[in-house]
């Protein structure tokens, strides 16, 4: 029987991600990329950027979580090479493909102020094109680190060939104390986040590794693939979801209070306790809160189901096509700018979704979509 609340709430989280990058895009908190608030801070209080501070601690950790409860069902219906072969197609090509056939565009805004200061002046026409496709990249770091993690997975499951290991964790992590031991694990996030590298260049290797995060994320990954993939204990965090999402609430309203102005995804600023206490209790409350409340599905949550990934796939070039121009080429105001882009995002993504991926080969060069 198919869950529909790791349906749900991953396409929950993918819209957020959505909401996000409207705000990211026009930050004035120094993270990296977008282009820029509408004034420094602390002179211009955006305070409109707290949603960055309410979402970054936890929406990626959690789709990393997810992936790694939905890696553990679809190897029990199928081989490892099915399953790698399809994962391949669904995630390699198009974060590597599809970034010469679409996101080649993304990368064009992302290097426009390079273009304007006459950087690619004399650059062939090929490598200019080759540059723009790299640094597309954008949010497609995801599902490229996702399939390294899964290639990873397919070497972890060769070592606990007999489930030895797994069906520990489902036995250590379903008694009297289970909940205590759940809540423990948030060490292990909080341990994740120190492997980052301190005081990174934005430029630098450093800060891609820390976009990356490889190490971070394996984490929740594999929680998912050896602990939260057991019913039983799923069922200890459902019923204990309403504590735990108030005690993420408390905990995030303390974090923004004391952090506010703050880089939110500097190494210091993630690997605080306050802040790794804060993701991982939102991680858990909200996947207790959605096997109680949205186990369900209807005719919108299927649709969502089906196209989260691709909205996923293509929402950036609406935020960073649209946003460049109104910051660059309007007097609008800001707000009108955060409305409008807003709008913008979750109204032409999936119409630029429904285009392509209906033009064959270009659906399966952007969204891994086989031949129908």
């Amino acid at each position: 029987m198919r869950k529909h609340w790791i349906d749900n709430l991953r396409w929950m989280t993918v819209l957020l991600v959505l909401l996000y990058h409207v705000f990211y895009f026009y930050n004035n908190k120094g993270v990296f990329g977008g282009i820029g608030g509408f004034g420094e801070f602390p002179q211009v209080q955006q305070y409109q950027d707290v949603v960055m501070y309410i979402l970054y601690p936890w929406f990626m950790p959690l789709l990393f979580l997810l992936a790694g409860i939905s890696a553990r069902y679809a190897l029990e219906k199928q081989s490892a090479k099915e399953w790698f072969k399809a994962r391949t197609r669904k995630l390699l090509v198009p974060g590597t493909i599809g970034l010469f056939v679409f996101h080649w565009m993304v990368g064009y805004f992302n290097t426009v102020v390079a273009q304007r200061q006459g950087v690619f002046d004399g650059v062939p026409g090929p490598i200019k094109y080759g540059i723009m496709a790299v640094s597309g990249i954008g949010p497609l770091w995801f599902i490229q680190l996702l399939w390294l993690l899964c290639l990873v997975l397919l070497l972890v499951r060769a070592l606990d060939r007999n489930d030895r290991f797994y069906n520990w964790c489902g036995r250590a992590f379903s008694g009297k104390a289970a909940i205590v031991w759940i809540l423990l694990l948030g060490v292990l996030f909080w341990a994740g986040e120190q492997t980052l590298i301190k005081n990174p260049r934005p430029q630098s290797a450093d800060g891609l590794l820390n976009l990356y995060k490889p190490l971070f994320y394996l984490i929740p990954f594999l929680l998912g693939w050896f602990v939260f993939s057991h019913d039983e204990v799923q069922e200890k965090v459902k019923k204990a979801w309403i504590p735990m999402l108030a005690c993420a609430v408390v905990s995030g309203v303390a974090l923004i209070v004391t952090t506010w102005g703050q880089d939110n995804t500097s190494p210091q600023y993630l690997g605080s306790p306050l802040t790794c206490l804060y993701g991982w209790l939102a991680c858990l409350g909200l996947m207790g809160w959605f096997q109680a409340s949205f186990n369900g599905t209807g005719k919108f949550a299927g649709y969502m189901t089906r196209t989260s990934f691709g909205l996923y796939i293509v929402h950036y070039l609406v935020v960073a096509s649209l946003g460049y121009m109104m910051k660059m080429h309007t007097q609008l105001p800001p707000w009108a700018m955060y409305v409008i882009l807003t709008v913008a995002v979750f109204t032409l993504s999936p119409l630029i979704y429904e285009i392509l991926h209906r033009i064959p080969f270009i659906r399966w060069c952007v969204f891994g979509e086989k031949k129908k």
